[in-house]
Order: structure tokens, then sequence, then C-alpha cells
């Protein structure tokens, strides 16, 4: 049974703090080896394709892993443990790509590290929804962003300092740290909070069937609106191979990764903090509209400064969609069925992920790395679009959270 004594007044606040510290310290550890992954696997042999396939596969298998964790979510007792071991594993595995020789050996690490990050996200999304009232809800995420984001930003910098010494594989060493760090964290830091059936003993928790059936049309509403986004929305690997193809050195990509990561986390929480209080829709469709208007660039290329500050504008695409995304689902159906949700969100748009991925990999090397750019921001309008369409009639009603 849950224990009564750690649902206190305070648990929120420690909870979101204990979440944010653990996202901190984990993409500081994550961003350290992700922004220097290409140059390493070009290193190695790989090619834009194979990479298309490491990052596919590895965002897919993330995506099945969430969806059994979201199921997890809604029916386990003790959360903790599953997000303590999703930390532990994937932060043992990441220190071992500087022993690799081949790619194929890089999709088995990333395997690992997505199936775990899979395996706690929904479980850390669901305590932190049920941690916070309904009125916060965008605001928490936005937090959690920018704590993430953050930790994005310290680990490129790292990775800048750490290379001219250390070299490729010296960075993944290093990643070490910060990953034993936050696994202490999320051990001492996180506590259990009841949820809300637990606290209401007449209130039943519908079978899986049922469950199902009492999504509301909202929800699948703007599940088919991200999902088919995703579908042109490929690895940001293919930005970094896009930045080097035009001049941008290799050794430069943990920079980009830092000018996307300052925007990031600078407006995370205010977007989050403005979608308590506006619609979630309209942020979000502004978020793709973002997003196309960067791919363009990316695909036109005028110069080297404008790719730069594309990258930088392109931190903004993901504070009006992922933490603003996420509430929206979240506030879309009951308590109970709030693991579901995400998992079957995250899902559906990391399968699409993966088809994005491969395809923008086998069009680059069929066509030249600009069709697919046009391509994906082609999408991104078109997705906009339909989210605007449903905001005339978004419902206005937020469950108790």
């Amino acid at each position: 049974m849950v224990d009564v004594s750690q649902d206190t007044p305070d648990r929120g606040s420690r909870n979101l703090f204990a979440f944010g510290a653990t996202s901190l310290l984990n993409d500081t550890a994550s961003e350290m080896a992700y922004w220097v992954l290409p140059a390493f696997l070009a290193s190695i042999g790989a090619s834009p394709a194979q990479l298309g396939i490491i990052e596919g596969i590895a965002e897919s298998v993330a995506s099945f892993a969430k969806l059994f964790s979201g199921y997890l979510a809604d029916r386990v007792k003790r959360r903790k443990p599953v997000v303590v071991s999703g930390y532990l594993v994937a932060n043992a595995v990441k220190p071992l790509l500087a022993l690799v020789s081949s790619w194929g050996q890089v999709l088995g690490i990333r395997f690992a590290d997505r199936f775990a990050k899979g395996i706690r996200g929904t479980t850390r999304d669901v305590m932190l929804a049920d941690s916070v009232p309904a009125s916060r809800l965008g605001s928490a995420y936005g937090l959690l962003q920018a704590m993430d984001s953050a930790g994005a930003i310290a680990g490129p910098l790292l990775a800048l300092l750490l290379l001219p010494h250390y070299g490729l594989r010296g960075v993944f060493w290093f990643a070490a740290m910060p990953g034993a760090l936050c696994v202490a964290v999320a051990f001492f830091g996180i506590r259990e909070v009841r949820r809300e059936r637990e606290t209401n003993p007449n209130h039943q928790q519908p079978s899986t069937a049922r469950s199902a059936a009492h999504f509301p049309g909202k929800f699948y509403f703007v599940l088919l609106a991200v999902t088919f986004f995703s579908l042109g929305n490929s690895s940001d690997m293919f930005l970094v191979l896009r930045a080097q193809n035009l001049g941008i050195p290799a050794t430069h990509a943990p920079l980009l990764g830092l000018v996307f990561n300052v925007t990031y986390t600078l407006f995370s929480w205010p977007m989050g903090h403005l979608s308590d209080r506006s619609s979630r829709r309209v942020l979000a469709a502004f978020g793709y509209l973002v997003f196309a208007a960067v791919y363009f660039i990316f695909a036109v290329a005028p110069n080297v400064a404008t790719i730069w500050l594309a990258m930088a504008v392109y931190g903004l695409f993901y504070a009006l969609t992922n933490p603003v995304l996420k509430a929206l689902i979240v506030e879309a159906v009951a308590p109970e069925l709030r693991g579901r949700a995400l998992g079957i969100y995250s899902f559906i748009t990391s399968v699409a992920i993966l088809l994005a991925s491969l395809i923008t990999g086998e069009m680059w090397k069929h066509y030249g790395p600009q069709v697919p750019f046009y391509l994906s921001a082609g999408i991104a309008l078109v997705s906009a679009a339909l989210l605007l369409i449903s905001h005339g009639t978004e419902a206005t009603q937020k469950p108790v959270a």
C-alpha cells in the first residue's frame, strides 16, 4: 500500500524540485554525449542513413517503453522504483559509448538508454501531475522542461571544454559523473504521492477496455495533429549534419546544442505558465509555425550566420510544444487515465518520428539535404492549421488534479 504519511502538503513542491534536479543532471550527462555523437559516428565510418536508423530506433524504443510505463503508472501502487530504475540504467550505459568500435554497438547502447528513458518518463510525468493543482499544470511541466534544457546547456558546454583535451571518447567517460549524481538525487529526493482514487474509497478504477472508451474526442484530435506533425519531425541530429554540411565544424556541434537550449530554457517556464491562462492549442500551433520557419531556413541556407540564428530560434519551438502538449493531454482525461493517455501520446508520435528519421536519412541520401527539410516545413504548417481549426471548439473544462 502507498504510505499515507508520504502525502503531505509540501509533497508537490518537493517532487517538482527533485524531478527538476534529476532532469538537470541527467540531461547534462545525455547532452554531453548526444551532440558529439554525429561526429563520433562519422569517425567510425557510419553514414547519415545509419544515423537515421540509430536515432529512429532509439526514439521508437523509448515510445514503446512509455506506452508500457503509462499502463504501469495507472496500475502500480508505488511509482518511485520505476522512475529510479530508469535513471539508473540510462546512466550506467552512457559511458560505454567510449568503448564501441561500430555503429551497431552504438545502436545497442542507445537502445538501452532510450528504453530506460521511456520506462521512467511517463511515470514521472504522471507523478508530477498528481503532485500539483490543475491550475499550475502548465507551469509545472514548463519548469521541469526548463531544468531539463538547462542540463542540455551544461552538457554541450562541458563537452566543448573536454573535447580538446580528452577527445570524443573522453567526453563519454566524463558523462558518468552527472549521471551518478542524477541517480542519487532520484533515489533520495523523490517521494510517492497518493493518487485521487486512493483518497476516495468509493471511486472505482475502470477496466482497460472502459478506460479506452472514456478518452474524449479532444484527446484523439490533438493526437491526430501531433502524430501528423511527427511524420516531419526527424531526429535533431539531421540539423547538426546539415550545419556541418554547410561549413560549421563538427567540433562546434555542442555549441549548436548550446544556442538551441538557451532559448529552450529561457522560454519553457513562461510558455508553460502562459498555457495555464490561455489556449494551449494556439500556443502549440505557434510552435509548429516556428518549426516550419527553422526547417525552411535550413533548407535554403542563405549563410552560416542565419543557421546559427535559426538554431537559437528552434529552442522556442520546443518551449511552445513540449510542456504545453503534455499539459493539454493530461487535462483532457480523468486522473486515473493520465498514464495511459501520456503513454499512447508518446508511443504513437514517436513511431511517427521513427518513420520521419528513416525517411529523412533515405531522402538525404538520394535527393540531398534540401528536400527533406522542405517536406518537414510543409508538414508542420498543415499540423499548425489542424490545431487552430479545433481551437474554436476547444473545451474549457479541466479535471480536478
